[in-house]
């Protein structure tokens, strides 16, 4: 171990942390600092130096963003090979954990199929610049049909459509079940998107309580009752943001009380594609009230912005169809494609396997890392909603977070209808490798470990 190793901060003349991490660079050009050479335990280097402790833990974590060194569980932090060169555009300043980006491919020879794909459908590309058919084509329609199969939902393409993005589509479905001021139906947590749609058409959210295992059936029942909703939006498959997955028996609870009072159900399956045994969807349970919206954001990738509309049937399909052919025309006939040809050729299913290992290679990173019972996270999902220890409040914390370059989502933003709890959601995708979310989630837990909210060294 090199013990002795106490680097000259002031010469940098920036922010202590950012100095820790030049210094080790530096010392490693010169050749200070060999490759697996231990480096000193945070508290003590903290010690050695006379500054914070949380100073040195931003320092470490901002040196594995570069790729200068490498943290292994109970063994400690070492020198790492030659940093990794990436361009500027590759990699932002600061560490989005906001966005709940599916992580991604790493897979050499999968990042390849995905290309081939593309190069595919540019043989035809004069074709796809032209305007298509609003909804996708009648092929396009039953290759989508066919990847929903996997998740166990029945759809004809004559019932289903294509829009670019489960935005619009819940707006489209929205305008056409609901007027302005009516009431919508949803979890007290729930997807900041429906929040946005919802205040732009002018309905009034009452989020209904929940529990591990979705929302709560007499909460749904005493709200049908009391204000006579007609629609429940709903998350029941890895919600966004707490995680949980609804059981078959909550699911089969709902879509009877929905029935009872002659509620429709929106579903958003986003997640629906990663478990691999999940639940079925409540539009398997109850196609006929059911408008089920899939995206491939969350698996195949978000800039697709492809999402798949199922109507409980094709006559209801056209006034909804009508809203989006005015708003977006049509969606992209390149990503449109690509989707297609890779669902045709095995590629997607590839793709959502791999997603699935590494969703539980990232959820094993977070076992090791944060504390037990500090979280709630589920071993198929890139997410995880963590609850404060006090005396943190999610503001405080968020802000200690956005100091260090991190950037997480406090509960604000999904809470309807109640006081925010003091947690906020993570996400365990986008551009971190597996070794820079490690450094990010130690980081985390140093912060979490602290008995008091102090300030931070910057001198």
């Amino acid at each position: 171990m090199t013990e002795d190793w106490k680097p000259e901060l002031a010469r940098y003349g920036k922010p202590y942390y950012r100095a820790i991490a030049d210094a080790i660079a530096d010392d490693v050009k010169e050749g200070r600092l060999r490759v697996s050479d231990r480096l000193p335990p945070q508290r003590d280097l903290a010690q050695r130096l006379g500054i914070n402790f949380t100073t040195v833990a931003r320092g470490y974590v901002e040196a594995q963003k570069r790729g200068l060194i490498e943290s292994r569980t109970g063994q400690g932090t070492f020198v790492a090979g030659q940093p990794r060169r990436l361009r500027p555009a590759q990699r932002p300043s600061v560490v989005d954990l906001t966005m709940n980006l599916a992580p991604e491919p790493e897979d050499r020879a999968l990042v390849d199929k995905m290309q081939v794909g593309m190069q595919r459908i540019a043989r035809d590309l004069p074709t796809l610049l032209r305007y298509q058919a609003f909804g996708g084509t009648y092929v396009q329609r039953e290759v989508a049909a066919n990847l929903l199969a996997m998740r166990g939902v029945k759809a004809t393409p004559e019932q289903l459509a294509i829009c670019p993005g489960t935005h619009l589509a819940f707006q489209a479905i929205l305008q056409v079940l609901l007027q302005p001021g009516d009431i919508l139906l949803c979890e007290a947590l729930t997807y900041p998107g429906i929040k946005a749609v919802a205040g732009r058409l002018g309905l009034r959210l009452i989020g209904l309580p929940i529990d591990n295992d979705g929302i709560e059936p007499e909460g749904f029942a005493q709200a049908c009752r009391e204000h006579g909703a007609r629609v429940l939006y709903v998350n029941p498959t890895l919600l966004n943001p707490t995680t949980s997955t609804s059981s078959l028996a909550r699911r089969e609870a709902l879509t009877e009380i929905a029935r009872r009072h002659d509620v429709t159900i929106i579903e958003d399956d986003a997640y629906g594609l990663l478990p691999l045994n999940p639940p079925p969807a409540l539009a398997t349970l109850a196609p006929d009230i059911t408008w089920y919206v899939a995206s491939l954001s969350k698996t195949l990738g978000a800039g697709l912005r492809i999402a798949y509309v199922v109507a409980p049937d094709q006559r209801r399909l056209w006034p909804v169809s009508a809203i989006l052919r005015t708003a977006s025309v049509m969606a992209s006939p390149l990503t449109t494609a690509l989707a297609t040809q890779w669902i045709e050729d095995g590629t997607a299913r590839q793709i959502i396997q791999a997603l699935r290992r590494e969703c539980s290679a990232r959820q094993k990173l977070v076992a090791d890392t944060l504390p037990a019972g500090a979280y709630f996270a589920d071993a198929e999902g890139f997410h995880v909603w963590m609850a404060l220890p006090k005396p943190w409040q999610r503001s405080a914390f968020a802000a200690r977070m956005r100091a260090s370059d991190l950037s997480v989502v406090v509960s604000d933003a999904f809470a309807v209808g109640q006081p925010p709890v003091e947690a906020v959601r993570i996400s365990l995708g986008g551009v971190l490798s597996r070794a820079e979310l490690r450094a990010e989630l130690e980081f985390v837990r140093h912060v979490l470990d602290e008995e008091a909210i102090g300030g931070v060294d910057f001198a």
